[in-house]
């Protein structure tokens, strides 16, 4: 994909701030995260790094944090983590990043969306061509610094409104995918995406009715519940792996860090895997529908594949639910960007649980 002139300097920047780089030993390659250390692991080096601290990620077996100060080097080796050292604390990014969710009403339909890349060091603005008002509205928040850069796509992420644990569900208006089985106190649930929630209705699946919307966040956040009242829809536990082979099984909502593996199961593309590349991310699908907190993946994805699920790590039979596909660009022929709203936040709101094996 080729870059503007005005995008190659803003990315010539970027470079400039990152390669602040300092001369450390390698960590020693980390084993692979267990079920519940992802997350936590992350806070742990916020705990201990302090200030200094500007986001952590994995490049396959090996741990990686970013800092703002050498000092911390040793402390950051000593974690098994191999440290860079970087221009900007994620406590700074994460405040550009929040000064334009604040304006976020005044980005042009161009401005694709934008969040903190802790890889990057800088708060990325996705931008449809090389429109000047994109541009602009990005340079405004970087204070003629290199905290900001553009990156350009060729087309705005949009909901993807044709997709259950992957497979079809559908009512009179779209079809959608269904992501994970819940149950509350107040019955059982599927979840899905709240872009397709907002539809409202009665909806079925492969066999039979399911029943209606109980309650949907969009836009905002992007997820729902359906309630079911069809007492022969037996819940599972279950992800469909298409023709990609055997069903994987949820064990468990633990968080997986940026660049972990991660694979979607949708009802118009089946199963397709890929890396986790930022998490946060606000998107403008346009029409003044923004959504915040979304994670970003280079797993792609088709209308009818929204609201499937999202599951770590790729290869595993008994996998960490993570999220649903929310929406995204490009498509499964040339690859695309795809962006999924965590499944954490709809069990925390909803107050459910997930059905797990």
């Amino acid at each position: 994909m080729q870059s503007s002139s005005a995008m190659n300097r803003l990315a010539i920047a970027l470079v400039a701030g990152t390669a602040l780089g300092v001369a450390v030993t390698p960590a020693a390659a980390a084993p692979g995260f267990g079920a519940l250390d992802g997350a936590s692991f992350g806070q742990q080096l916020q705990s201990t790094l302090g200030s200094a601290y500007a986001g952590f990620w994995l490049d396959g077996t090996t741990r990686h944090v970013a800092i703002t100060d050498a000092a911390e080097a040793a402390d950051a080796r000593a974690q098994g983590v191999q440290p860079t050292l970087v221009k900007y604390t994620l406590r700074q990014l994460d405040g550009v990043a929040s000064r334009i969710d604040a304006a976020a009403a005044s980005a042009p339909a161009t401005v694709a969306a934008w969040g903190v890349d802790v890889r990057r060091n800088a708060v990325v603005v996705s931008v449809v061509g090389e429109d000047p008002s994109a541009l602009a509205f990005a340079e405004r928040f970087g204070a003629g610094g290199d905290a900001v850069v553009t990156e350009p796509v060729s087309e705005a992420p949009r909901p993807l409104w044709n997709t259950i644990g992957g497979q079809a569900i559908q009512n009179s208006q779209a079809r959608c995918s269904a992501a994970f089985n819940a149950r509350g106190t107040t019955g059982r649930y599927v979840l899905t995406a709240g872009h397709c929630g907002e539809l409202g209705g009665t909806w079925s699946g492969a066999g039979g009715v399911i029943g209606m919307v109980a309650g949907y966040s969009f836009p905002g956040d992007d997820f729902a519940e359906i309630l079911i009242t069809n007492a022969t829809a037996v819940q599972t536990a279950l992800v469909d792996r298409y023709s990609a082979g055997a069903d994987v099984t949820v064990a468990g909502s633990a968080v997986a860090p940026v660049g972990s593996s991660v694979c979607r199961s949708g009802s118009t593309t089946g199963w397709h895997c890929g890396t986790i590349q930022a998490t946060n991310q606000t998107v403008n699908y346009g029409g003044g529908d923004i959504v915040s907190g979304l994670t970003r993946t280079n797993v792609c994805a088709e209308p009818g594949d929204s609201g499937g699920a999202y599951v770590s790590p790729n290869g595993a039979t008994r996998v960490q639910a993570q999220g649903f596909t929310s929406g995204g660009s490009g498509d499964c022929r040339s690859g695309g960007t795809t962006f999924f709203q965590p499944v954490n936040e709809a069990l925390s709101r909803y107050g459910v649980s997930l059905v797990t094996g």
